[in-house]
């Protein structure tokens, strides 16, 4: 199990590299995480929601994601408010107090089970804590830390994060703080995102391993240029698009980040394109004149609607859209429903004041929330005669991805879908009628704003670059074509971090705690 001095020490791409590690050394590995906290969730291929983080690992470990990874499943939706996805399903709303006091007395078998059938398909299963085992107020109902750590009998390796500083202090006082039986599973400690030259650390690590009869297994450097997809949004803050001077960046797109943004990591695509400069947007001075502008998923569409016009976004998003420009709109999931004329929530499935709202207005659609969830994979294509401006519009363009939203989406006059789609193996209580192709999104008949439920679109490489052609040829740019494929991306980032993550560990060791040797004779990813 690797547990933290902290949230935001880098658990997730530890057990995203030990996932990898231990599949090409052929051992059948799988992730899992109890309790997940996260707005950026992934959908797997039976159709359920879970953790994005666990979604990722799944794929570093070469298997396809289950429920069992990340049984719970919390999504902040207000001010101590969540809602509860358990095994992938919406279970309730309910308040801080409420899931501490009513679910998680109760939350034991459901994490045991679940590990237990990971255990009995895979060779070894890597455990992934949540913020600090060492957070006193949380210890007694806990189901993600040491209390897990206990009920499951796994050693405990503890990951601290030396750029924020302090990193001794953070790995000592944690072990001070832990019950003498939770600090005997404590097996090993790991230094994550160090920089600058190791011998200057070396009395430091000495004199922890004395300190405490821990030894460190290794100190990770700190990577700035994983590739690897990140599930909490407060990476963002940290983010710097990549210079417009370097490399051609003649493209610049820029997605508003309201406070609940959700599956951020879907434009990752975009930021790695030679010719685009991706921005993050919060407040009209940063928005100038992009080319595109996109409206990501959310949480809460209705609050983050709200934010926008607070915050004076949507009057700067409209006037650069119908104004004397070619720039292009684009709404993905809950920016799709804001783009409508009227959003209506009765029930209280997302808001938890405001029941009715009225849209932006630039596509004629009106969106009502209503209890449950559509989770499911899709595959299609483009429409024929699409009047998204894309460079090749006159082909069929093959699409697929996934749909994560409670709203269902009428329109209100004639206008043009996007997609024609069809579920992937879905399952008949989900409605086994929507497995024939149907009309998907909506877009405008001059082809400048338009909008999808799709999450996922821009890992599309030939629907990504045929859009962004598009761009660069009413800019009268030649078109880039081809210029990498997302997947080929996505396998090398996971073995680049393999590759860095085991020439800084003490393999020996790790293989040592686990009880586990690798299996050479097998064969390796």
């Amino acid at each position: 199990m690797i547990q933290g001095t902290a949230s935001d020490v880098g658990k997730s791409v530890i057990v995203t590299a030990l996932c990898r590690i231990f599949a090409q050394d052929g051992l059948h590995p799988a992730p899992f995480k109890s309790q997940n906290m996260a707005l950026n969730s992934y959908v797997t291929p039976d159709g359920f929601e879970i953790g994005r983080a666990q979604g990722i690992q799944a794929e570093a470990c070469g298997i396809d994601a289950t429920t069992d990874m990340n049984p719970v499943l919390i999504k902040p939706t207000g001010e101590m408010h969540s809602q509860i996805v358990v095994h992938g399903r919406p279970y309730r709303h309910l308040s801080a107090s409420d899931y501490r006091e009513e679910f998680l007395p109760h939350a034991k078998s459901l994490v045991v089970e679940a590990l237990g059938r990971l255990r009995e398909k895979h060779g070894i299963v890597v455990m992934e804590g949540a913020g600090s085992p060492a957070e006193i107020n949380l210890k007694q109902r806990d189901i993600v830390n040491m209390n897990l750590a206990e009920w499951a009998d796994a050693p405990v390796i503890l990951v601290g994060d030396i750029d924020r500083g302090g990193v001794f202090a953070f790995l000592v006082g944690t072990l001070e703080l832990l019950e003498p039986h939770e600090r005997a599973r404590v097996k090993g400690f790991m230094i994550n995102k160090f920089r600058g030259d190791l011998s200057l650390l070396q009395p430091g690590l000495d004199w922890l391993e004395q300190r405490t009869g821990i030894p460190v297994l290794g100190v990770l450097p700190f990577l700035p240029d994983l590739d690897i997809e990140a599930e909490d949004s407060v990476v963002l803050d940290t983010y710097v698009p990549r210079s417009e001077k370097a490399a051609g960046k003649v493209l610049d797109i820029a997605v508003i980040r309201y406070p609940r943004i959700s599956n951020f990591t879907e434009f990752a695509p975009l930021a790695a394109e030679p010719d685009v400069s991706l921005r993050y947007v919060s407040k009209p001075s940063e928005l100038g004149h992009p080319d595109a502008v996109i409206l990501p998923g959310t949480k809460d569409t209705i609050g983050d609607l709200t934010f926008l016009r607070e915050q004076g976004l949507e009057g700067a998003i409209c006037s650069l859209i119908e104004g004397n420009t070619q720039a292009q709109l684009v709404g993905i999931c809950g920016g799709y429903q804001m783009l409508g004329e009227q959003l209506h929530d009765p029930d209280a499935v997302e808001s938890g004041q405001v029941r009715t709202a009225i849209g932006i207005g630039l596509l004629p659609l009106t969106t009502t929330f209503i209890p449950g969830k559509r989770t499911v994979r899709v595959y299609g294509q483009t429409i024929d005669n699409l009047p998204v401006p894309l460079h090749l519009s006159d082909r069929r363009l093959p699409i697929e991805g996934y749909e994560i939203h409670a709203g269902e989406t009428q329109f209100l006059r004639d206008i043009s879908p996007l997609f024609m789609l069809q579920a992937e193996g879905m399952e008949p209580r989900q409605g086994g009628a929507e497995d024939v192709p149907h009309p998907e999104g909506a877009v405008r008949a001059d082809g400048r704003v338009f909008g999808t439920y799709l999450h996922g679109l821009f890992h599309n490489d030939t629907w990504r670059r045929a859009w962004l052609d598009g761009l660069r040829t009413s800019k009268g740019l030649e078109p880039l074509g081809t210029t990498f494929a997302s997947f080929s991306r996505k396998e090398e980032a996971f073995n680049r971090l393999a590759d860095v993550v085991r020439s800084h560990l003490r393999m020996d060791l790790v293989y040592e705690i686990s009880g586990i040797r690798p299996s050479a004779e097998e064969g390796k990813l």
